[in-house]
């Protein structure tokens, strides 16, 4: 799937399935790659993957045809334009609040006249071979999924989910639960009503919508779906390491037992 699928799909609210990567590591990128995702997203924001790792991981993701979404540590221009250069297919942007935000993220993202992205010659314009390809046809294909992780942003999501730029939400229900003054509770009645809420605003405004699977497994993945979500991130690298971790350990207590 290519970067003008994959918005097409997202636009379509087609069901989408998603990879989520937190460790540096050419087999784990290409693992992931070779393992049928619609997307791979790359997470920046907590873990210590720098701007020369995630050009990488794109270019490996980009190299099996599948496209990369890293999610930077800001919406800070500074850290979005490196990314951008190192030719990502587009972002997942964290802790999205209000529409006034999304616009500025709208502008570091597009060129003129729909943004202020600056011109500069890097990976995304392969190294200035297609540099007129790449800025014609960049504010078309670009994809940007933000963030709801705050009861602000819940607050506001008929409005955020009107920007033309958004092409998808994502929600973080940790930072979620954390705003609603009930850390680590993702599954209290609180946080599934406003999940309903950005669930529903984005069905509204024709937005895709999707959340992470900390388990993945069939009966959870169908659940999120019905619930409404169009994409799933299944689980990511730490969390396979983690749960063989968990289920070894478990093993080795029974059999010690």
């Amino acid at each position: 799937m290519k970067r003008k699928e994959l918005k097409s799909a997202l636009n379509k609210r087609e069901r989408l399935f998603g990879g989520w990567i937190s460790y540096d590591h050419y087999a784990i990128a290409e693992t992931f790659a070779m393992s049928g995702f619609d997307f791979i997203a790359i997470d920046m924001e907590h873990t210590p993957i720098s701007l020369s790792s995630a050009q990488r991981i794109i270019g490996i993701s980009q190299a099996y045809n599948i496209p990369c979404l890293p999610r930077p540590v800001s919406h800070s221009n500074n850290y979005l334009k490196p990314i951008l250069d190192s030719g990502s297919d587009g972002l997942i942007v964290q802790m999205v609040n209000n529409y006034a935000q999304t616009e500025n993220i709208s502008k570091f993202i597009k060129y003129p006249p729909l943004g202020e992205r600056t011109y500069g010659i890097n990976r995304a314009h392969s190294y200035g071979l297609d540099f007129d390809g790449y800025i014609k046809s960049w504010n078309k294909e670009s994809i940007l999924i933000i963030q709801i992780e705050s009861k602000e942003g819940v607050d506001n999501i008929e409005e955020i989910t009107t920007h033309p730029s958004v092409d998808g939400v994502m929600i973080g229900p940790y930072d979620l639960s954390g705003s609603y003054g009930i850390p680590g509770d993702i599954n209290n009645e609180i946080i599934e009503k406003a999940s309903i809420k950005v669930i529903n605003a984005c069905e509204k405004n024709g937005k895709s919508c999707g959340t992470q699977l900390s388990e993945v497994n069939l009966e959870n993945t169908r659940n999120a779906f019905n619930l409404g979500y169009t994409f799933v991130i299944m689980g990511s690298d730490l969390f396979a390491i983690t749960k063989w971790a968990k289920d070894t350990k478990n093993l080795m207590l029974d059999f010690k037992k």
